[in-house]
C-alpha cells in the first residue's frame, strides 16, 4: 500500500490552509446548528447546569474520539494509492472483483456511498438554511426572507458549478481560516464570562450524563452526531492534499477552534437559557450579527461547494467501477484532473435541496433528517475499514476486537439515536439512499446478466483466430478498432460485422478499456499491446476509478509504440436489450437506455464510428 510523499512542516502548511476550504467546511459550519438541536430540537433536553456540562463534553470527546482517533489515525491509514473515501475502501476489501466477502461487503460499500448522496442534498440545505437564520437573531422582522433568501444562495450555487471551483477555490481556504479564527475567538470571549464550562473538558460529565438519564439519553446522541458531520470528508478528500497537511489543518487550527466555540456556547446557555433557540449566534456582540452572518453565510457556501464536488467525484468512481450507467463527466480545469461537474446530477441534487428547505422549512426540523446519513456512513465505514485492516495489515484478532469494540459500539450508539428519528424527519435519507443503493445494485446486476448473454454468443479468440485462418475474407486496405470489454473472447460487433460486410480491413485492433481497484494506473502500466495471428492486435488499456478514460489517447500511446492507426474505424457494439418478465430486468433496460453512448464516453470522434447493432434477451 503507498502513501503520499511525507511534507515537511513548511511546505505542509500552505497546503493545510487550502485543505481548510475543502475538506473542513462541513466540520466547520456544524457549531451553528448542532449544540442548538440538543436543547432546542426535537428530543431537546432541559438547560441545566448538569445538562450543558453534559452535552459540551460529549460534543468535544466525541471529536477527540471519532475525528482525531478513528479518521485521523486510523483511517486515513487505509489509503488506496494515497485516495481516501469509501468507494476507495470498498476497492481495497477486494470484494468488488469477488475475492472475498461479496457480496455482503460490496452491499455495505454501495449503502455507504447511496448514503453519502443523501448527505450531498441535505448538507447545502441545513448549512445554508442555518447561517441565514441569524437574521433573525439580529431583527426578527427579517424571519420572512429566511426562506426565499436560503433558495436564492442555493440555485446560483449550483448554477455556477458549471464554470469549475478553481478560481474561486482558491479563496476557499483563507475564508474558512477567518470562519475558524472568529468561532475560535467568539468562544474564547464567551469563556472568558463563565470559566466553568471548562469542567467540560473532564469526560466524567459526558458518562455522568448517561449514569443519569440511562437509555433514556440515547436519544440525545442524534444531536451529538451533528457535530462529526463532515468527519468522512477528511478521509475522502485525503487524495487531493495528502494526509499530512489535513492532520497539521485539524490539530493546528480546526480542532482547538470548535472545541472553543462549544464550550463558549455552553458559557453562553449557563449565562443565559433562553439563548438555547440560537446558542450560536448569541455569543457574538449585537454589533457584529449581521457582518456574522455574511461570513457564516459564505463558510456554508464553501461547506456546500465540498459535498457537491464529493458527489460529483463519487458519481465518477462509480460510473468507472460499473455501479452506476455511464454519464455526462465534464472537466472543468486543464490542470487538475479531479476537478469534473456531472450535469445530471447537478440538477437533480439542486431540485432535491430545493425541495427539502421548502419541505422542512428550518435547519431545527432538518437536523433530524441529517444525523442518518452521517451516523450510517460512519458505521459502514468502521466495518470496511476492520476488513481492510485484517485482510490488507493482519492485524491479530484481540488487536481487531477491541478496535471493533470501541468504534462499533460508538457508531451504533449514533445510529440507533437517529434511528428513533425517523418520523422526524430521518426517513428522508432513507429514501434517498435506498433509491440510489436500488438503482446501483440493479445497474451491476444487470451488467452482469448481459455479459452472459453476451458472452454466450461469442466465441473464444483462439477459436475465432483459428477458423478465421481457414476460411479468410476479403481484406481492404485500412484499421478497424473493435472496442470490447471481453478480452477472452471475438467482440459481437466484429462477427456481425464480418457476417454482412464479407470483409474485414488489414490491421484490426481489438481494443479493451479495463478499470482497475485503484485510483490512478502509471503511465508505464497504461497500456498493453499484443500482435497476434492475421493483421489482428490486442490493445488493453487500464485506467484508475478516479480517471476517464480516453480512446483517442489510448490510441496515440499505442501508435507512439508502433501500432499504426491514422484514419481508423472505431466499430462499437450497440446492444438493444429486451427485458424478461422481472422487474430488474426492465428498470435495467431504461436505464441501459438512457446511458451516455459508448463513443461519446470515451471521447471518439463521431465521423470515426460504426455502430453495430445486437438485440439482447435478459
Amino acid at each position: 500500500m503507498s502513501h503520499p510523499q511525507p511534507a515537511s512542516a513548511r511546505s505542509a502548511f500552505p497546503t493545510a490552509v487550502a485543505a481548510l476550504g475543502v475538506v473542513f467546511g462541513d466540520l466547520g459550519t456544524s457549531p451553528l446548528y448542532a449544540l442548538q438541536e440538543a436543547f432546542a430540537g426535537h428530543y431537546a433536553v432541559a438547560v441545566t447546569r448538569d445538562n450543558v456540562l453534559g452535552m459540551i463534553s460529549l460534543f468535544l470527546w466525541s471529536l477527540v474520539l471519532v475525528v482525531s482517533i478513528k479518521y485521523v489515525v486510523f483511517l486515513m491509514r487505509a489509503d488506496n494509492r494515497g485516495e481516501g473515501g469509501i468507494l476507495s475502501l470498498l476497492a481495497l476489501t477486494g470484494a468488488r472483483t469477488g475475492r472475498r466477502y461479496t457480496p455482503l461487503v460490496v452491499g455495505l460499500g454501495l449503502l455507504g456511498a447511496a448514503l453519502l448522496y443523501g448527505d450531498g442534498v441535505i448538507t447545502p440545505a441545513i448549512s445554508v438554511l442555518s447561517a441565514v437564520e441569524g437574521l433573525v437573531v439580529a431583527s426578527p422582522a427579517l424571519e420572512y426572507l429566511v426562506i426565499p433568501v436560503t433558495i436564492v444562495i442555493l440555485v446560483g450555487l449550483f448554477a455556477v458549478q458549471r464554470y469549475g471551483s478553481g478560481r474561486v477555490g482558491r479563496l476557499f481556504g483563507p475564508i474558512l481560516a477567518l470562519w475558524f479564527v472568529v468561532i475560535a475567538i467568539l468562544g474564547a470571549l464567551a469563556i472568558r464570562r463563565d470559566p466553568s464550562i471548562l469542567g467540560a473538558l473532564n469526560p466524567a460529565h459526558a458518562v455522568g450524563y448517561f449514569a443519569t438519564h440511562g437509555f433514556h439519553g440515547i436519544p440525545i446522541l442524534g444531536a451529538v452526531v451533528l457535530c462529526l458531520t463532515g468527519g468522512e470528508a477528511l478521509y475522502a478528500d485525503m487524495g487531493h492534499f495528502g494526509a499530512r497537511p489535513i492532520r497539521v489543518a485539524w490539530f493546528v487550527l480546526v480542532l482547538p477552534a470548535l472545541v472553543l466555540s462549544y464550550l463558549g456556547q455552553g458559557a453562553v446557555l449557563l449565562a443565559n437559557p433562553a439563548a438555547a433557540a440560537r446558542p450560536f449566534y448569541s455569543a457574538a456582540p449585537p454589533a457584529l450579527l449581521y457582518p456574522l452572518v455574511v461570513l457564516a453565510t459564505a463558510a456554508t457556501v464553501i461547506a456546500s461547494q465540498a459535498l457537491i464536488t464529493a458527489v460529483f467525484s463519487l458519481t465518477r468512481q462509480a460510473v468507472q467501477l460499473g455501479y452506476w450507467p455511464r454519464t455526462q463527466v465534464i472537466h472543468t480545469s486543464a490542470q487538475e484532473q479531479g476537478q469534473v461537474y456531472v450535469p445530471s446530477f447537478n440538477w437533480a441534487v439542486m431540485v432535491a435541496t430545493v425541495a427539502v428547505v421548502l419541505g422542512f422549512g428550518s435547519s431545527s426540523a432538518l437536523a433530524a433528517a441529517f444525523g442518518l446519513a452521517v451516523s450510517g456512513t460512519m458505521a459502514i465505514t468502521t466495518v470496511l475499514f476492520a476488513i481492510v485492516a485484517r485482510q490488507q495489515w493482519h492485524w491479530r484478532w484481540p488487536v481487531l476486537g477491541v478496535f471493533v469494540a470501541v468504534f462499533v459500539t460508538i457508531d451504533l450508539g449514533f445510529l440507533v439515536a437517529n434511528v428513533l428519528k425517523i418520523k422526524d424527519g430521518g426517513w428522508l435519507p432513507l429514501v434517498i439512499g435506498a433509491g440510489l443503493l436500488l438503482l446501483m445494485q440493479v445497474w451491476a446486476y444487470g451488467r452482469n446478466l448481459l455479459r452472459r448473454r453476451l458472452e454466450a454468443r461469442m466465441f473464444a479468440l483462439e477459436e475465432f483466430l483459428d477458423s478465421f485462418g481457414l476460411d479468410p475474407p476479403v481484406r481492404v486496405a485500412g484499421t478497424a478498432v473493435f472496442l470490447t470489454g471481453h478480452i477472452d473472447g471475438a467482440p459481437l460487433s466484429l462477427l456481425h460485422y464480418l457476417k454482412h460486410a464479407k470483409s474485414l480491413h488489414q490491421r484490426v485492433v481489438l481494443l479493451s478499456v479495463v478499470t482497475e481497484d485503484v485510483p490512478h494506473v502509471p503511465n508505464a502500466e497504461r497500456l498493453g499491446i499484443t500482435q497476434l495471428r492475421h493483421g489482428f492486435w490486442q490493445v488493453i488499456g487500464r485506467y484508475g476509478f478516479m480517471e476517464s478514460a480516453s480512446v483517442p489517447r489510448l490510441m496515440q500511446l499505442a501508435k507512439d509504440r508502433g501500432l499504426e492507426s491514422d484514419g481508423a474505424t472505431f466499430f462499437l457494439g450497440r446492444e438493444s436489450v429486451v427485458p424478461g418478465r422481472g422487474w430488474r430486468e426492465r428498470l435495467f433496460s431504461l436505464m441501459h437506455h438512457n446511458a451516455r453512448p459508448a463513443a461519446e464516453f470515451f471521447g471518439i470522434p463521431p465521423n470515426q464510428v460504426l455502430e453495430i447493432g445486437a438485440q439482447i434477451e435478459l
